[in-house]
């Protein structure tokens, strides 16, 4: 059984580290609701977006651009991964982590290139046999759309260069404070298929379909990454919270019993000086 002395020096130990947990959770709490609301400000944006791609992708020739139109044989892949570049977030990036390793393994009959964006993504992927494109490892929890144009250009210039046929995204689409769902969304090419009882009215479009489509594509892919990136951020501050919010229980619960051995090395040292001096008394008379 440890002394005293150990378990006060265990007991202090643990209330600095509970003191930090509880610090990191108020922390994360104050950064979600800012990455919340810039998140759910920018769903409607997103979603509209998609929409008018939609609506235009299904009217016109997918001959038009090359981001409508569909590869024939499909011998490259990327996967764009978004993760966070710090820890203590519980399983938020072994979740995105794991879906990129079976994305990996259903195209294993493909060439899969990846952009990491974010530290502990990269990290993993850098020391497996994974083509590794790009990585941007410098956010810090704090995105711009700057950071999303960085990327869409990114994507944009290799798809154009024909690196690959087809691109991915995987990111932590946010449900909840403590629910994330590792999502995977093709973002190019973009195939529109009609269905049967669908009839749609040709629109006569000012400027032509592939002026628009030029400059409303970009625009859209910036606009999907940017998303991404919000979602993530928010997911990242929520998983933070949680897991900081379980450490500084668990830190309380650790004092509580603690503080029992602490009173139960206490009592068995009375009650031996007690046994001591009962002890001698006796051996005097």
């Amino acid at each position: 059984m440890p002394g005293m002395r150990d378990i006060k020096r265990k007991i202090a130990s643990v209330k600095s580290t509970q003191k930090i947990t509880k610090a990191m959770k108020m922390v994360s709490a104050a950064k979600l609701r800012r990455a919340q609301e810039a998140m759910e400000a920018a769903r409607p944006y997103a979603n509209k977006i998609y929409d008018v791609v939609t609506s235009i992708g299904k009217r016109v020739n997918p001959e038009l651009h090359p981001f409508l139109k569909a590869k024939e044989n499909v011998n490259s892949v990327c996967l764009v991964m978004f993760t966070s570049d710090r820890g203590l977030c519980g399983a938020f990036n072994a979740n995105v982590i794991k879906a990129a390793n079976k994305f990996i393994e259903e195209n294993q009959d493909k060439e899969v290139k990846l952009i990491c964006v974010g530290r502990r993504g990269y990290d993993f992927f850098r020391k497996r046999d994974v083509d590794i494109l790009e990585k941007y490892t410098s956010f810090g929890g704090r995105v711009t759309f700057d950071d999303a144009v960085k990327i869409g250009e990114t994507i944009v210039n290799n798809f154009l260069e024909e690196k690959f046929d087809e691109v991915y995204i995987l990111y932590n689409e946010f449900k909840s404070i403590v629910y994330h769902v590792p999502r995977v969304v093709k973002i190019l090419p973009l195939v529109f298929e009609k269905t049967e009882d669908e009839v749609l009215i040709d629109y006569l479009y000012e400027p032509k379909p592939d002026i628009l489509l030029n400059n409303i594509m970009p625009k859209y892919i910036n606009f999907t990454i940017f998303r991404a990136l919000l979602e993530s951020t928010a997911g990242e501050h929520g998983a933070r919270m949680a897991a900081m919010d379980n450490a500084t229980r668990n830190a309380g619960e650790l004092i509580d019993k603690l503080v029992l051995s602490f009173n139960k090395a206490r009592q068995a040292a009375i009650t031996k000086e007690i046994l001591d001096i009962v002890n001698g008394a006796e051996a005097l008379k």
